[in-house]
């Protein structure tokens, strides 16, 4: 069963920073435990999948537009983005024969979930039912 949290500035505020923050929480939140529960599962997989594959958490570095480009994407991960970076993982190795898979693992689940948080947002302001 959905809530509805209507239109309310505050719930869709909640519920996007939720969304972006751990991806699936702000579905969880809305009370969509099914969508919630499939993106909390797939797309931390992806990400950690990823990593395990030698791809690359890229830093923000304004004076490399690419990687910051690619930084971007990978921000798009939220949560899990700030915890790889403060923990030293995702350092990628270029060498191995693995890495560009890792690289599009990642950054596929960083803009998987800004389309998850979009979908939070729609949620939570009533235009989905």
């Amino acid at each position: 069963m959905t809530r509805q949290r209507g239109r309310d500035p505050g719930a869709v505020a909640v519920a996007c920073a939720l969304a972006w923050a751990l991806p699936g929480a702000g579905h969880l939140w809305l009370g969509r435990v099914r969508k919630g529960a499939t993106f909390l599962v797939v797309l931390p997989l992806m990400f950690c999948v990823g990593v395990w594959l030698e791809g690359s958490v890229y830093p923000l570095d304004p004076t490399q537009p690419v990687v910051t480009l690619l930084a971007l994407a990978d921000l798009g991960a939220g949560g899990l983005y700030v915890l790889a970076r403060l923990a030293g993982f995702g350092e990628g190795a270029v060498a191995a024969v693995t890495h560009e898979y890792g690289n599009t693992f990642i950054l596929t689940a960083g803009l998987l979930n800004v389309l998850v948080t979009l979908d939070a947002f729609d949620t939570a302001r009533g235009e989905k039912p």
